[in-house]
Formats: structure tokens, sequence, C-alpha cells
């Protein structure tokens, strides 16, 4: 397949939101294989104008719509997540291929019925971008040839300027943990999903997951809400490679970076970042203790912050799509991950460890 690869963007609104931040700037600098076909929004009017702006061929107020649009090759869901699971159930079974922003769905329920949905024709892409990253892939191929020897130790550091004191009201609905988009899914998520691609799966948890700010004020309003999922996390558990782990996540934090240290027995390997909305968003960097190869060039240059990393997940993704592999996280991933979460969850709400 030669052909630029026509996508479709659920959640396009020109004014704010994670497609017009993110995955816009990346397809269009992509553009030799990727062309934005379609946009949909809740109303016409949003649609229309992020359509105009983004250059998008149609505009569509129905999102169902968009996702059984014959003209369209990949259904990328970039809206709230309890909408996750009408759009992506449309797409599947119009045969599409679908780039699914984490978290999947609400719950693993929710995560499991998309995934059974998968026919033999759609390629899926689940929206963990930091996976993605050249540092994370280049630190995973070093573990995964020998390089750090037996892994001993991994200390990780997560920080979001998000679940702090304030949020805007569109981000007031984050504060809901029946949502399925909270710090812990979101920022715990994506870097879960990091220290599992470095160390191997999880067996054995413990957590400490706590609401430190328990009303949170809207911004531009005297509207105060109440927070109902946790603002910061204390995760320790063991891989099955034998290394064990301790994760923080803090949320409200803008003074302090992401920071991975992974310690082997023949030397340590470091991953540092600093963009506020979490280590997945922005730029990365490696360090190690012995001689390595530079990082592989981005694919995009030019690109700050948000985009960087999607571009870096949607080129891999037109490869897979090409070529029929399964290089990428994909659903079964996301329900790993869903699992991982409930695990630590229940671990903090009972106050013991647990096993996977």
């Amino acid at each position: 397949m030669s052909k630029r690869l026509r996508v479709g963007i659920v959640g396009g609104n020109a004014q704010r939101g994670w497609a017009r931040d993110a995955h816009i700037p990346a397809l269009k600098h992509l553009k030799d294989d990727f062309e934005l076909e379609a946009v949909s929004a809740r109303t016409q009017t949003i649609a229309d104008e992020a359509q105009a702006i983004f250059g998008a061929k149609r505009a569509y107020a129905d999102s169902i719509a968009l996702a059984q649009d014959p003209n369209i090759d990949i259904v990328s869901v970039t809206v709230k997540v309890p909408e996750h699971r009408a759009v992506v159930l449309a797409a599947l079974n119009a045969g599409k291929h679908v780039y699914c922003e984490w978290p999947l769905g609400r719950d693993l329920a929710e995560s499991k019925e998309m995934t059974s949905t998968i026919g033999p024709n759609s390629q899926v892409m689940i929206g963990l971008q930091g996976l993605s990253a050249p540092a994370i892939r280049q630190a995973a191929a070093l573990v995964a040839s020998g390089s750090l020897g037996s892994l001993k130790l991994m200390r990780v550091f997560s920080a979001t300027a998000g679940w702090g004191a304030e949020a805007s009201p569109n981000h007031a609905y984050l504060q809901d943990k029946r949502n399925g988009a909270t710090l812990e899914t979101i920022t715990g998520g994506h870097t879960l999903a990091a220290m599992e691609a470095l160390a191997g799966a999880y067996v054995e948890v413990d957590a400490r997951n706590t609401t430190l700010r328990k009303h949170v004020r809207i911004q531009g309003s005297a509207d105060v809400v109440q927070r109902s999922c946790a603002d910061h996390m204390l995760v320790t558990g063991q891989h099955a490679s034998g290394c064990v782990s301790t994760l923080e996540v803090a949320g409200g934090v803008i003074d302090r970076s992401f920071s991975l240290e992974l310690v082997g027995e023949n030397g340590w390997l470091k991953i540092s970042g600093g963009h506020p909305g979490g280590y997945q968003v922005g730029l990365l960097n490696l360090e190690t203790s012995f001689p390595s190869e530079p990082l592989t060039p981005l694919v995009a240059t030019g690109l700050d912050g948000p985009p960087l990393n999607v571009a870096e997940h949607y080129m891999r993704f037109a490869k897979d799509i090409r070529s029929g592999a399964q290089s990428v996280p994909d659903f079964d991933v996301a329900m790993r991950l869903t699992q991982l979460l409930d695990t630590i969850d229940l671990a903090a709400t009972k106050g013991q460890r647990h096993r996977l």
C-alpha cells in the first residue's frame, strides 16, 4: 500500500482539545503518509470550523457517521473516555483501522467488548504514545539485548500539572473516577506501560492511592467539585524479570521533572523529561552508564510537546497497516494495563499486596 492513509478525527475542535494540540500537527508533518479526510464534533458548527481550519475534506456532527464513512481508512478517537465505546464499536463494525486514545474504556468490561469486536481487516492502536518515544524504544532494546544484565531495581517519579487545586471547566470531568479518566489511569497508566515495557509485566503490587485535595475549584467560576479519584499514587512491585520497582505519581506538580532509573547487574540507564502534561507528552532524554548508540531521529522535525510522540505513534501504525505486522501497543495491551490498574486500586483499597 503506497497511497496516503485517510484519517477521520473524532473530537475535532479548532478551539481546544487533544486533537488540535497533538493529532492535527502530527498529521500535517506526516503529509506524505496521511491525509485528513474528515472531522467530527458535538455540533455541526464546531465541526465546520474544525474542517476549515484543519483542512479536512468533510465535517460531521455525528461521530458514528464519520466512523462509517467509506472514504476513511483510520478512525482516530480523541473524545472523552465515556464516548469511546460507541465510536470504536461503530468503526470496527465498519472494518476500519482504529487509533483510540488511552484509556480505551471506562472499565475492563468496555475494554473487553471493544477488543472482542476487532475484525480480521482492522488494525488497532491504543494511544500510549510514550511507548513510541525514541528514548523508551531504545531503552527497551538495550534491556532486550542484555546490555544491563539481570535487572535489579527501577525507581520512577512521574508528575503532571493536572489534578492540582483547580481545574479548567473542560477538565472538571477528570475529577470523577466513574468517567475512567483520572490521575491513576492517565498519568499512572502511561507511566506503568513504560515500566512494563522495560522491566516486564508486574507479577505483584502494593499501593497507596491518596486524594490529597478533595475539593477542586473550577477556573473562571465560583464552582467547586468533589474529587473522587486519587491525585497521588505510590506503587511498589515486582516484575516478571525479577526487577523490583517503586513509582510515585504526583498531581498538581510543575516544578519537578519525570525521572526513571533502571539498574541492572552490568550498569544503569536513566530517562528524563520535563513536560508538565506528563512524561508521554514531551521529548525524553536517555543516559546510560555504558556506551550506546544515539537516539533514533524523530520522524517529524520542527515539532515540540504534544505532537512529538503522537507522530512517532502514527508512523509506526502506518507501517503496521501496510505490512500486516503488529508492533504498536494494541487493545490487548490496553486490557492488560486496565487489569493492572484495577489490581493496584484493589491493593490500595485493601491495604495489602496483590499478585497478578
